[in-house]
């Protein structure tokens, strides 16, 4: 495998726009419903972030910030919200994502209930892409075997 290049302009560059990536991403999540984003695209943005500090430094550098385990966590944890955003309809006897029936929960009208629905729908969809995206990025980089690319990085 090919090291990289110690360059220190593309990682000082890198290190400036991972924090606005990320901004970003958030911005798009948050305006998602009432301008074109929302939380796939903002999860993608947010996986972009992380993509570049791989490819900037290592994947190493990026294993250490954001670990296998805990990509896999949010994995669960994004479609788990979304789910049980889902589910929680189900139990107030409406359909499912029928964001309606969360006025039963928060002490709001049925359109504030439907808006903080969406957001947990939303949220849910973006912490999903954006680890899901991360995750096919590192398997398509090492060929699939990750613990063999961080034991040679380490060596």
């Amino acid at each position: 495998m090919v090291k990289n290049v110690d360059d220190i302009i593309i990682r000082t560059c890198s290190r400036i726009m991972v924090p606005f990536l990320q901004i970003f991403s958030l911005y798009v999540f948050a305006h998602g419903h009432t301008s074109p984003g929302g939380g796939f695209q903002g999860g993608c943005i947010m996986a972009a972030s992380f993509i570049l500090l791989a490819v900037a430094f290592d994947i190493g550098e990026a294993k250490r910030r954001f670990s296998e385990k805990a990509n896999a966590l949010l994995c669960c944890v994004g479609v788990f919200i979304y789910a049980g955003a889902g589910a929680v309809s189900l139990l107030f006897s409406s359909n499912f994502l029928d964001y309606s029936a969360w006025r039963h929960i928060i002490p709001v009208g049925p359109i504030m209930s439907r808006y903080y629905g969406m957001v947990l729908i939303e949220l849910g969809v973006e912490i999903t892409v954006m680890a899901v995206m991360i995750s096919i990025f590192l398997d398509l980089v090492t060929a699939g075997d990750q613990e063999a690319v961080l034991e040679e990085n380490n060596d």
